[in-house]
């Protein structure tokens, strides 16, 4: 494993987010994020935000609202 630096670690900190690095760069950004604190709190910020968006994409409107809406368009 190589130090990626910081430009490289943070251009690729989404990717790396999601997983979709090669092994290596996986591997070469974990290793920079561990040793650098500027780039460990952006990936602490992104894995808070990435949580947040995964958790408000799994909420249900509440059935009413539902009801409403399939009502409106059944009308329309």
């Amino acid at each position: 494993m190589t130090d990626c630096g910081c430009a490289k670690a943070k251009a690729e900190l989404e990717e790396y987010l999601h997983r979709e690095l090669s092994i290596q760069d996986d591997a070469d950004v974990a290793e920079h994020i561990k040793n650098c604190d500027d780039c460990s709190s952006e990936h602490l910020v992104g894995l808070a935000l990435t949580l947040k968006v995964r958790q408000a994409c799994q909420e249900q409107a509440p059935e009413e609202l539902l009801e409403a809406v399939r009502s409106r368009l059944s009308n329309a």
